[in-house]
């Protein structure tokens, strides 16, 4: 990854409603070049996130994670060097529970 952890963009999921959370996530990681990442911070293990990634972009992101919990959980989120630009994968009614009450 070209970022180091310093230069590393921060986005704190905590103060967010948990349905907005999955979306911010996805509009960051869209707008990402091949080989840049930021590092998102969230109140609980980022699973279901980690999930929709595997099924929606498999081979095409970084997940490291910097720190789990048991408060915070710290993970840095990049584009491979050889991914391809990400569809637009998360409309409200995805399924994931993230456009309504509840995901993660």
């Amino acid at each position: 990854m070209s970022a180091s952890i310093a230069e590393t963009p921060s986005i704190d999921l905590r103060p967010l409603p948990r349905p907005q959370r999955h979306v911010l996530v996805f509009r960051h990681f869209e707008a990402l070049a091949p080989g840049e990442a930021f590092e998102l911070v969230n109140d609980h293990d980022p699973l279901g996130l980690l999930h929709q990634f595997h099924e929606l972009l498999s081979g095409q992101f970084t997940w490291d994670y910097r720190k789990q919990g048991p408060e915070e959980w710290r993970v840095v989120l990049g584009r491979t060097e050889t991914a391809v630009a990400a569809p637009h994968v998360h409309d409200a009614g995805c399924g994931c529970g993230s456009s309504g009450g509840g995901g993660n």
